[in-house]
């Protein structure tokens, strides 16, 4: 992991902010199962050791299975994760810069679903930090 959590922090460094605590995408259960693993988790946890930011597991969750996002259109991907994602304890988010963490950023319709989530609960500032960028 450390190859690629050294790209996603310095990623990160290049947006040259400073945000109260980190929080990595989730996975549905279903997903999180059958992968073993959420890289998105693995990256957020290598940003936090690094930068001694704090990592928020769990305050994040997604409480919608959707269908995989692979084979839709940037339409279609917004319309899937609509409602996909919740905040455990929106008042931690108050006021507060956030920095959201995934792997892939394809359309934006993820890191757009979950702004909008943590917008509404009044965070201050959402800032995003992808692994890579699918053309």
């Amino acid at each position: 992991m450390a190859p690629l959590g050294e790209m996603a922090l310095e990623a990160f460094r290049r947006l040259e902010v400073q945000p109260d605590f980190i929080l990595p995408v989730p996975l549905d259960r279903k997903k999180l199962l059958q992968r073993g693993f959420n890289q998105s988790l693995l990256l957020a946890r290598y940003i936090s050791r690094c930068t001694g930011i704090p990592c928020k597991e769990g305050l994040l969750v997604k409480c919608k299975e959707t269908p995989s996002q692979t084979s839709l259109g940037g339409k279609e991907r917004r319309t899937n994760l609509r409602g996909a994602f919740a905040l455990r304890e929106e008042e931690v988010v108050r006021g507060k810069r956030v920095l959201v963490v995934d792997d892939v950023f394809t359309t934006g319709a993820t890191i757009s679903e979950i702004s909008r989530v943590l917008l509404k609960a009044k965070a201050k500032e959402v800032f995003a930090v992808t692994l890579a960028r699918s053309l």
